[in-house]
């Protein structure tokens, strides 16, 4: 980049539309001018407010609150609405963002409880991990040996589905997860199908097919499809959803054979 364009862009802002609030109080918008830098993010111009809390109009006030841990779209902490649409604030950039001068309207994340202005609490979906077993059981630490084999095709699948940060985008978008209904979110069923393939999790396989048979689980998927639009990690997530859905009639069907 030349000299004379880095200097222009050095005189240059980026405008913030930001809603803000605490907890369940009211909401009210604050808008920002921060110095625009090449190939910044959005998280870069929160830190530009945060080292000058300053408004547009040049009022003083409190610094902007988000979150965000490791700025490299793997955390997913910083999930945020970023021009009405939901994703990752470290990995969108000004430049498509604003490149012809229009504002950036920043907004927390509407189906789980705020903290403060861009900061929400996504402990409902670590609590539908826990409920599925999203984990393998081990029993003890001690050297058993080497694990058993997973087929390469299966290796292949397992390993796009792990790549769920529990950033809270699929839920988000998803019509059917909201403070009326008990959905689980469609990650929840992704990471069911996901240890459910691995050797040694198919041994929970029927208690997680149980728990998302339950309240809240996939008879509470409305197939809107939304959640794959909006997935930061392109996880096949409605291929999950039909995958879960054959398991789980199956399951339905002859289960008691399993159970007696």
């Amino acid at each position: 980049m030349s000299d004379h364009r880095l200097a222009r862009m050095a005189q240059e802002t980026v405008s913030l539309k930001i809603k803000r609030g605490t907890g369940d109080g009211e909401s009210h918008w604050e808008q920002f001018r921060v110095p625009r830098r090449p190939n910044m993010n959005v998280i870069a111009c929160l830190q530009e407010i945060q080292k000058n809390p300053v408004t547009a109009d040049g009022s003083e006030t409190t610094p902007v609150a988000w979150d965000c841990s490791c700025l490299e779209e793997v955390c997913g902490a910083c999930t945020m609405v970023i021009n009405g649409r939901v994703r990752q604030s470290c990995s969108a950039l000004v430049q498509p963002l604003a490149g012809g001068g229009e504002t950036i309207v920043l907004e927390p994340m509407s189906k789980f409880p705020r903290v403060r202005d861009l900061v929400v609490d996504r402990q409902s979906m670590f609590d539908s991990l826990k409920r599925v077993q999203a984990w393998i059981h081990i029993d003890g630490s001690h050297d058993i040996g080497a694990g058993p084999r997973v087929p390469s095709g299966d290796q292949e699948t397992m390993y796009a589905l792990s790549r769920c940060m529990t950033c809270g985008c699929c839920v988000e978008a998803c019509p059917n997860y909201n403070d009326r209904s008990p959905f689980m979110g469609p990650q929840i069923l992704s990471i069911v199908r996901m240890y459910n393939m691995h050797p040694s999790g198919k041994l929970q396989e029927g208690e997680r097919l149980d728990a998302i048979m339950g309240e809240g689980g996939i008879a509470d998927c409305g197939k809107a499809q939304n959640c794959v639009k909006v997935c930061p990690k392109q996880i096949p997530l409605t291929e999950s959803i039909a995958v879960l859905g054959r398991e789980t009639f199956k399951r339905a069907l002859f289960g008691w054979l399993l159970r007696g």
